[in-house]
C-alpha cells in the first residue's frame, strides 16, 4: 500500500490529543476557518456527498458536516478514527469513518462523491500521484477536489519544520519531512495528468506577533488549491 506506517503510528500516538485546541494539533485548529472558507468559494456543501481523505481526528471533517454536507472521512489510522467517531457522536454528527487506503476506496466507490478533500496530507505519503488519482476517481465529473500541502524550498524549510516545530514547538517535532514536501507546479502536473484541472491556487501566511493565519496570494509555504475533474 501507498502508505508510511512510520507516518501511522506517529499520528495514532498523538490521537488523544487531536481535539485539544491548545495541544498538539493546534495549527489545524488555527487554519480550519480558512480551510472551511477556501472550500465553500468554490462550491455549496449543504447536502453533497464529500469524503474527507485522511481525516484523521476529524477536525474538518467536522466542520464540513456542521456545514450540513453528507461527511465520509477516511484514514490508516484507527486510533484517530476512533477519536473521530467519537467526538461526532458527542456533537450530535452523523458521519461515516472508514479505516481503508484511498486507492481501495476508489475502487469501492467511483465518481461517487460530489466533492473531495485531502489536506494536509500529501506531504506524509511515499507516492501522492497515487493519492491524487485515486480523489479523482471518487470525484464525479465537474467535481472538485481540494487539496493542501507544503512547497519544498529554503523558505518552507525554515518556517514549517525549523521555526514551527523546533523555535515556536507549534507542531511536534518529526511532524514533517522535507524531502516531501512538494512544489505548486509539481501539484498542478500531478493533478493534470489525473484529469483535474486547477481552478484556484492559494497561500496561507502566519503572523508570529499576532499567532494568526490568514490567505496569501505568495504560495512559498502553505498553499491550498482547487481542481476541478474534466470529463477527459
Amino acid at each position: 500500500m501507498n502508505v508510511d506506517y512510520q507516518e501511522v503510528e506517529k499520528f495514532s500516538q498523538l490521537s488523544q490529543e487531536w481535539w485539544d485546541k491548545q495541544g498538539k494539533f493546534k495549527t489545524l485548529h488555527d487554519i480550519n476557518p480558512l480551510r472551511l472558507q477556501f472550500i465553500q468559494d468554490h462550491i455549496t456543501v449543504k447536502d453533497e456527498n464529500l469524503a474527507d481523505i485522511g481525516c484523521g481526528g476529524g477536525i474538518l471533517t467536522e466542520a464540513l458536516a456542521s456545514a450540513d454536507a453528507n461527511m465520509t472521512g477516511i484514514d490508516l489510522a484507527e486510533a484517530s478514527l476512533a477519536v473521530a467517531q467519537q467526538h461526532a457522536q458527542s456533537k450530535g454528527l452523523s458521519i461515516e469513518y472508514r479505516c481503508v487506503a484511498v486507492e481501495d476506496f476508489a475502487l469501492e466507490k467511483p465518481e461517487h462523491f460530489h466533492h473531495i478533500v485531502c489536506m494536509e496530507m500529501l506531504e506524509h505519503v511515499p507516492d501522492p500521484s497515487s493519492i491524487i488519482n485515486a480523489c479523482a476517481k471518487l470525484v464525479r465529473p465537474d467535481g472538485y477536489v481540494f487539496f493542501s500541502t507544503l512547497n519544498r524550498n529554503i523558505k518552507s524549510y525554515l518556517h514549517a519544520i525549523i521555526a514551527a516545530e523546533y523555535l515556536l514547538k507549534m507542531l511536534p517535532k518529526g511532524t514533517h519531512d522535507f524531502k516531501k514536501f512538494i512544489a505548486p507546479s509539481e501539484l498542478v502536473r500531478m493533478c493534470r495528468q489525473a484529469h483535474l484541472e486547477t481552478v484556484t491556487l492559494k497561500g496561507l501566511t502566519y503572523n508570529p506577533i499576532t499567532q494568526q493565519y490568514a490567505f496569501s496570494d505568495q504560495v512559498d509555504v502553505n498553499y491550498m488549491i482547487a481542481c476541478r475533474k474534466t470529463h477527459s
